[in-house]
């Protein structure tokens, strides 16, 4: 998936939520989220001038001035403490909202219609792509851009202090003087760019390898909850030998890509480690001349030292957010393929007739499989009430296709079938289900407990 499809299939995702019923308040929630991180960006302003304050007067020696500054920055680490912390919490608040109206969108897409009926053999592990990586939509989408647009605003203000601190650089070349202005801002971009090209070459596989190891847990665990759910079957085959070679099979996909991830994760984070390492000497050389030829003091330098950082930071936002874009990247195509499954089933229509008639009746009811191979052709037949049919054939000829046909879960037909009005008809599965939950979810199956008869009913309906 190329970085156009990427982005357009990340609008697609992203734009419900912010266009839904609940926009106000997901915009005014990300609003505030986003102040508190300005307001945050403006106290370690406070905090970076403080800084120059404070190791002037130790060079100085002005002990009057050392509990004075002190208790400046304790209350300016407290007050950035408590608004760092908040804007976290809201934004974990604006997360699990988002979450919430996503996860009930896909959910009640998956089950409408028996979309999950049908999306068996067209999509992996739906269990996951609800419960796991909406999830991490949500969060990663969150942390990115609140986090951009706080080092955005890092940027200018500290670009802006490093600018005015760093003076100029009187150079010459081939006999003639040049003078660069803010050369230390230039020097932090320069640092910054160089990074960010190499960390996307060092790291760029890791989005297709995040992808693929989600892909092989989820089958692995798939194989494990098969396993569960067919017990009694898989002991009466005695067939422990076979699974457990399936099971090693879909794990050593497991291992082995992991072991790929991890190399690459290996190099990125020696990649990471050695830039950021870097960028806390690399301001105090560039600027120790001027130190040293009694152009700046001590505080001076910790003061360019300090907004260096920031600005180096705030530059190097994508060095350092990295691994969460392609984890990011890794998701959008997993949910996008998953929307686009449902949506595809979701298209396909019966070209089965209903109608009402006062007792069973079919009429040319033609039945294929999906690759358009046919199974019944031009059936007609009626069944009275308090009737009994039984269908026989060989293994694989349609007979459970033909029930699904009546009950309206197969779209693969056409014809015309008629049902007694007001009826309800019940089709019993081959295999048993319970619901899980309650005896009286049980009970009263498949209605939902919103409309559960009163404890009387039940108890009589049990004996």
């Amino acid at each position: 998936m190329n970085a156009k499809e990427l982005l357009r299939n990340f609008w697609i995702l992203f734009r419900g939520y912010w266009s839904s019923e609940e926009k106000w308040r997901a915009r005014g929630l990300l609003a505030v989220v986003i102040v508190l991180g300005f307001a945050a960006v403006g106290f370690l302003v406070e905090i970076n001038s403080w800084y120059k304050e404070f190791y002037d007067a130790l060079q100085n020696y002005e002990e009057e001035l050392f509990l004075p500054l002190v208790g400046e920055f304790l209350a300016l680490a407290l007050a950035y403490i408590i608004i760092s912390v908040y804007a976290i919490y809201l934004r974990q608040l604006l997360e699990i909202r988002w979450r919430k109206w996503m996860t009930n969108n896909y959910l009640e897409s998956w089950l409408k219609n028996q979309t999950y009926y049908r999306l068996q053999d067209s999509t992996d592990n739906p269990d996951q792509r609800i419960s796991e990586d909406i999830s991490q939509f949500v969060t990663l989408t969150l942390q990115l851009i609140t986090g951009f647009l706080r080092q955005i605003i890092t940027l200018i203000s500290f670009g802006v202090i490093l600018w005015n601190l760093s003076g100029a650089l009187d150079l010459e070349f081939g006999g003639t003087e040049f003078s660069i202005p803010g050369y230390m801002f230039w020097l932090s971009l320069a640092y910054a760019i160089v990074g960010t090209v190499g960390v996307h070459q060092v790291g760029k596989k890791l989005i297709g390898l995040n992808f693929d190891q989600q892909r092989y847990e989820a089958n692995f665990r798939f194989g494990m909850m098969r396993i569960r759910e067919n017990a009694e079957s898989i002991a009466f085959y005695r067939g422990e030998e076979s699974e457990s070679e399936s099971l090693k099979d879909k794990f050593s996909y497991v291992i082995k890509n992991f072991r790929a991830l991890m190399t690459k994760t290996k190099h990125l984070n020696f990649y990471v480690n050695g830039y950021a390492q870097l960028a806390v000497i690399f301001p105090l050389l560039i600027a120790a001349p001027r130190y040293f030829r009694n152009e700046i003091q001590l505080g001076g330098l910790m003061q360019i030292s300090s907004a260096f950082g920031r600005v180096q930071d705030a530059l190097s936002y994508f060095i350092e957010a990295y691994d969460g874009i392609a984890n990011l990247a890794a998701v959008i195509n997993r949910l996008s393929g998953f929307t686009a499954h449902v949506e595809e089933v979701q298209k396909i229509e019966s070209h089965v007739e209903k109608s009402k008639a006062d007792e069973l009746t079919i009429s040319g009811l033609n039945i294929s499989l999906p690759d358009g191979r046919e199974l019944l052709k031009n059936f007609s037949g009626s069944l009275k009430n308090s009737g009994s049919l039984l269908v026989t054939g060989a293994s694989g000829c349609g007979k459970s296709t033909f029930l699904r046909t009546i009950a309206g879960i197969w779209f693969y037909a056409s014809g015309k079938i008629s049902l007694p009005e007001n009826s309800r008809v019940m089709f019993l599965p081959q295999n048993p289900y319970l619901p899980l939950g309650t005896l009286r979810r049980a009970l009263i199956y498949p209605a939902a407990e919103i409309n559960s008869p009163p404890d009387e009913k039940l108890r009589e309906v049990c004996g």
